[in-house]
């Protein structure tokens, strides 16, 4: 019985020891390497990183069902995940909270990929490209950014004018409709 008991708490000992052990270097540093390897990876959402706490559409037909549907304009972003200048809009987008409290009126979607309707390239297919569409279904041409030769581009140093052209979709759409 005793030699049971002592089994029974060594195996106890060893369990405890392994899953309290900390991922060390032998210099007792914390190895970075195998901790960043150990972190749960979550699947990526539709935000792609523009706002997680935000509702995206998955394909242009469903933001435009929705934005008929509820009445409210849809904002497309083009980008690429290999982009840098689509990377440094995404972080000023998505770290701005006044853009991120605006665009829950919105129907939002952003795209990694050309879409076949050239209405959401009018001059052209770069990246990034933000667009508005209003429910009734028009591609808003008049709201761009200040780039003559992309009309809607947007640099991280544009978001103040981004956030004024967010504004103005959605007082288009009260005054318009």
């Amino acid at each position: 019985m005793e030699k049971s008991l002592v089994s029974v708490f060594l195996l106890i000992i060893a369990v405890a020891h392994t899953l309290a052990k900390d991922a060390t270097t032998k210099d007792g540093k914390r190895d970075t390497k195998e901790a960043k390897d150990s972190k749960i990876k979550l699947p990526q959402t539709l935000s792609r990183g523009w706002g997680d706490y935000l509702i995206w559409t998955q394909t242009y037909e469903e933001a435009l069902y929705k934005s008929k549907a509820n009445n409210k304009p849809i904002m497309i972003i083009h980008h690429l995940e290999d982009c840098p200048h689509s990377q440094a809009l995404k972080k000023v987008f998505s770290e701005h909270k006044e853009i991120q409290k605006l665009a829950e009126k919105f129907v939002l979607l952003n795209l990694v990929y050309e879409t076949t309707d050239k209405h959401l390239s009018p001059d052209g297919q770069y990246v990034p490209r933000v667009l508005f569409v209003d429910p009734s279904l028009t591609v808003r041409a008049d709201i761009t950014g200040r780039y003559s030769n992309r009309l809607y581009a947007y640099e991280p140093s544009d978001i103040p004018l981004l956030y004024s052209n967010m504004q103005k979709a959605l007082k288009l759409l009260k005054t318009e409709l």
